[in-house]
C-alpha cells in the first residue's frame, strides 16, 4: 500500500508520519516543491519509520507524478504561498476592521482563491496516474476545497481535527474512553457545534456544560455564559462570529499567528536533522490529534471498516435547508465504497441560519476561485456574514487583489 503526501515538506509532517507508522504501508512518498525543506523532513520521516521498526520504504521527491503514481491514497496538506501568504491573510483584513484569519472571512477567501486551482491541478495528475484512489484533503479551507474536488468528479473527502479534539476533551473530562463517546457534531468545516455527547445511550453534554465551564471556555475561547446560553459547545472558530470585535482588537495587538508559526518552523527545521521522533515543540504548531484522525480515516477507507467518523462530504439532503451539492461536516459511515452521512436531527434556527449563510458564501467563493474576476470576489465578500457591506467588500477586494497578484494570474 502506497501513501503519497502532497505538501510533505511541511514541518507538521512528522506528526502525520507518527500516525502512519502504525499502518501496513509498503511505501510512503512525500512530495513538495520546496526541495530543501523536503529533504530535511523526508530524512526525518525515514528515521521515524526505522525507529518504529516499520518495514515500509520512505521516499521524497519534488516530482508530483512520481509521488502519486499508483498510490492507494493521496493526502493533501499544501499551502500556496507558504506562511508569508498566511501572514498577509492575517494582516490586510485588519486594515478594514475585519478579522484576519486564514480560513474564514476575507483572508479565508484569499486562501481559497490561491488554493483551489492548484489542488485541482494536482487532482488531475492523481486521476491520470492513480485512477480511483482516494484524495484526503486537510488543506484549508477544507469545505471549499473538498467541494471543488467533488464537483470535478474526484473521489475525495475532507478532514478536520475539530471533532476528534472535542471527542478527546469530553472523554477526558468525563473519565471515559474516547471510543465510548459519540458526538452530535453538525455544521460546515470550521463552523460546527457539538449538540450532544453520547455515552452508553445517555447525553452527557449537559453535565459537561454545568460541571466544566472553565475547560470549555479555554477550548472555545468564548465566554462561559454564552456557551451555557447556547446549550451546545461551538468550535473555536465560532469566536470569529460571536466575538468579532474583541478578536479584531486582540489581533491588532499582535503578534500574528503566522509570525509565531514562522518562528516555530525555523526552530523545528533546525532540530529535525538530529531527530528520529517528533519533538514536544511540534505540539505548538497546532493540529492536535491530526495524525489520529488521518490514520482512522485511511484505515476505514482502505480497510472497509464501516465505522463512523466526522468528515466533510456532500450534503445530499442530510441538512434539508442546504443544497444537495453543498459540503457539510457531520458524522458519516466510512467504507471502501464511499461515505454515507448519518441522519441528523433538525438543526436549530440559531445554527441553521448561519450555516445557510456561510454555505452561500462558499458557493460564491468557489466560483471566484474557478473563474476569477473582481466582481466574483466582491460578491463572495458581500455574502460573507463577517463582511456583508458593499463599501467594506470593495475595500477588502482591493486589498485582497493587491496582496495576491503573484498567485492570481487574472488579477495582474
Amino acid at each position: 500500500m502506497k501513501i503519497a503526501v502532497v505538501g510533505g515538506g511541511s514541518t507538521y509532517t512528522p506528526e502525520l508520519v507518527d500516525g502512519l507508522a502504525a499502518l501496513p504501508i509498503t511505501e510512503l512518498t512525500l512530495t513538495d516543491p520546496a526541495s530543501d525543506r523536503l529533504a530535511v523532513v523526508g530524512a526525518m520521516a525515514a528515521r521515524m519509520f526505522a525507529k518504529a521498526g516499520h518495514p515500509g520504504t520512505v521516499r521524497w521527491t519534488t516530482d508530483l507524478a512520481d509521488a502519486v503514481e499508483g498510490a492507494s491514497a493521496v493526502l493533501l496538506q499544501l499551502r500556496v504561498g507558504g506562511q508569508r501568504a498566511r501572514l498577509a491573510d492575517e494582516t490586510w483584513p485588519l486594515e478594514c476592521g475585519c478579522v484576519g484569519q486564514e480560513t474564514t472571512g476575507a483572508g479565508g477567501l484569499a486562501k481559497a482563491l490561491r488554493t483551489v486551482p492548484e489542488v485541482l491541478r494536482i487532482a488531475e495528475r492523481v486521476r491520470a496516474l492513480a485512477p480511483g484512489t482516494w484524495i484526503v484533503d486537510f488543506t484549508n479551507p477544507v469545505g471549499i476545497v473538498t467541494r471543488a474536488l467533488l464537483d470535478a468528479g474526484h473521489r475525495a473527502v475532507g478532514l478536520c481535527n475539530v471533532a476528534i479534539g472535542f471527542q478527546r476533551l469530553f472523554a477526558r473530562l468525563l473519565g471515559v474512553a474516547p471510543a465510548d463517546l459519540t458526538l452530535d457534531h453538525v455544521g460546515l468545516n470550521h463552523l460546527t457545534w457539538e449538540r450532544a455527547a453520547w455515552v452508553d445511550g445517555t447525553d452527557r453534554l449537559p453535565e459537561l456544560l454545568s460541571g466544566h465551564p472553565g475547560e470549555l471556555t479555554e477550548e472555545t475561547e468564548l465566554p462561559a455564559d454564552l456557551v451555557r446560553g447556547l446549550g451546545v459547545v461551538p468550535s473555536y472558530y465560532l469566536r470569529y462570529y460571536y466575538t468579532h470585535d474583541e478578536v479584531v482588537a486582540e489581533q491588532r495587538r499582535g503578534p500574528k499567528r503566522a509570525e509565531q508559526v514562522l518562528d516555530l518552523e525555523r526552530r523545528l527545521l533546525a532540530m529535525y536533522p538530529d531527530l528520529s521522533e517528533k519533538p514536544a515543540l511540534l505540539e505548538q504548531r497546532g493540529g492536535a490529534h491530526y495524525s489520529t484522525a488521518a490514520v482512522d480515516l485511511l484505515t476505514s477507507l482502505l480497510g472497509d471498516r464501516g465505522d463512523t467518523q466526522v468528515v466533510n462530504l456532500r450534503n445530499g439532503g442530510t441538512l434539508p435547508f442546504l443544497p444537495d451539492s453543498a459540503v457539510i461536516e457531520v458524522p458519516a459511515r466510512i467504507t471502501a465504497a464511499g461515505l454515507v452521512p448519518l441522519p441528523v436531527r433538525p438543526v436549530e434556527p440559531l445554527f441553521s441560519g448561519l450555516i445557510a449563510h456561510v454555505t452561500a458564501y462558499e458557493e460564491l467563493a468557489l466560483s471566484a476561485a474557478l473563474h476569477g474576476g473582481r466582481a466574483r470576489v466582491e460578491a463572495a465578500l458581500l455574502a460573507h456574514p463577517l463582511v456583508g457591506r458593499y463599501d467594506l467588500a470593495r475595500r477588502l477586494t482591493d486589498r485582497l487583489l493587491a496582496a495576491n497578484r503573484d498567485h492570481l494570474p487574472w488579477a495582474a
